[in-house]
């Protein structure tokens, strides 16, 4: 099925070089189609290694074996597979796994745990070894690639090639990172929500690199939602290969500390906002934001039932104002509310205040609103000082057409 370039597309940034890091791209042929679907990064020897996974208890061989992975801290390639998650294929799918981290390991010289692997596709089917073996190979002997080659060959359902960079000072040195990302649908919080890689020139020891993608991951990845369901493949990977010639980072008492930080949150928001832009179907960009909670996570919480409620979402699809379903999924998020203190905004217009509908509200600049690409959800709680902002986008026919004749 021919899919339709997504409304809300972002065209591919102009991403310089990481010394250090070379991709490279080839056809495993994993599915029937023309295209380049396997990726290999090479990494510089003491490229330091961080991550997030799903939550998903059914989750791949892949993800398993790449939470171990992470805590050894160190990295020299990667190898992500497209249109075969590997998941659910039990030990055939571990075997094929395994295989892959020696062949790459023999080529790089290094120990076979210090190669990364990624799938992502159908669930139940076990990843062919033939295939993998000659896509490998033909990847190890490829030409250099481009970053948009490299983001183009990891999607699967993706409409456009999604990337992000940006450079921060550590001191007196500047740092680059560059990201790319895929994910369109099977898209929920619960730690990542799709397959993406970061990777940095800069200096910073595997620690704090993970503390940093951690704490990034919390307001950025765990706050998207296209359809409420979280993968078995969901995975977020940092890799930094000290080529920029920094002074280490161990942790925040270090100088550049902060502004290393500031920019991984940048760039794992810039990524996880593009996939909310790719959502199955989707035309709108929803943000909503949650003030006056009890907390922040039970902000968070009560934006992502706002956001995962199918009843809001085809609401905002047909642009109808329909305030009373974002009153009933707060209600439903079993978080504290009082619908006495209750207000909603749409495009920074209240239409409730304090549990009533407000007597002068107008509903024609907000039906003018929730006609654009772009849609703004306030909803004050009146009970704290928690708050949260969450992402999404609507729910419209075009999620069915994608998804009811996925494996065709």
């Amino acid at each position: 099925m021919d899919i339709e370039t997504s409304p809300l597309a972002v065209p591919f940034p102009d991403m310089p070089p990481i010394e250090g890091v070379t991709l490279r791209v080839a056809r495993a042929r994993y599915k029937k189609w023309d295209r380049c679907d396997l990726t290999y990064a090479e990494l510089a020897e003491g490229t330091a290694l961080a991550g997030v996974f799903t939550k998903n208890v059914c989750c791949s061989t892949e993800v398993e074996m790449g939470r171990e992975q992470v805590k050894r801290g160190k990295a020299r390639g990667l190898v992500v597979n497209a249109g075969n998650s590997n998941a659910f294929t039990g030990f055939r799918g571990r075997e094929a796994v395994e295989q892959i981290m020696a062949q790459v390991a023999a080529h790089l010289g290094c120990d076979s745990e210090e190669v990364l692997v990624s799938s992502t596709g159908v669930i139940g089917v076990p990843l062919p070894k033939d295939k993998a073996q000659a896509g490998v190979a033909a990847a190890l002997g490829a030409d250099a690639c481009s970053w948009q080659d490299a983001a183009n060959t990891i999607g699967t359902t993706d409409t456009f090639a999604k990337g992000a960079t940006v450079s921060a000072m550590l001191g007196d040195t500047r740092v680059t990172l560059n990201g790319i990302i895929k994910g369109s649908g099977m898209i929920a919080p619960d730690m990542a929500t799709m397959l993406g890689y970061i990777f940095t020139d800069a200096a910073v020891e595997p620690a704090f690199l993970q503390q940093c993608l951690s704490a990034a991951n919390e307001r950025t990845y765990s706050c998207i939602t296209v359809d409420s369901d979280t993968s078995t493949s969901d995975t977020v990977l940092a890799f930094a290969t000290g080529k920029a010639g920094n002074v280490p980072i161990t942790g925040f008492d270090d100088p550049g500390a902060d502004a290393f930080m500031a920019a991984m949150e940048d760039i794992c928001r810039q990524l996880a906002h593009l996939v909310v832009r790719d959502g199955e179907g989707a035309q709108k960009f929803i943000s909503v934001s949650v003030q006056g909670a009890v907390s922040d996570e039970s902000a968070r919480r009560i934006g992502l039932a706002i956001a995962n409620s199918p009843l809001v979402k085809t609401a905002f699809a047909g642009g109808d104002a329909n305030w009373g379903r974002v009153v009933m999924a707060v209600g439903k998020a079993g978080e504290p509310a009082d619908r006495d203190k209750l207000s909603i905004a749409f495009g920074g217009i209240w239409a409730a205040r304090n549990g009533l509908p407000l007597a002068d509200y107008d509903e024609a600049p907000v039906a003018k609103h929730l006609a654009g690409q772009e849609i703004d959800i306030t909803v004050d709680i009146g009970l704290g000082q928690g708050h949260a902002t969450v992402w999404t986008c609507d729910l419209t026919h075009g999620y069915i057409s994608i998804n009811a004749d996925y494996r065709s």
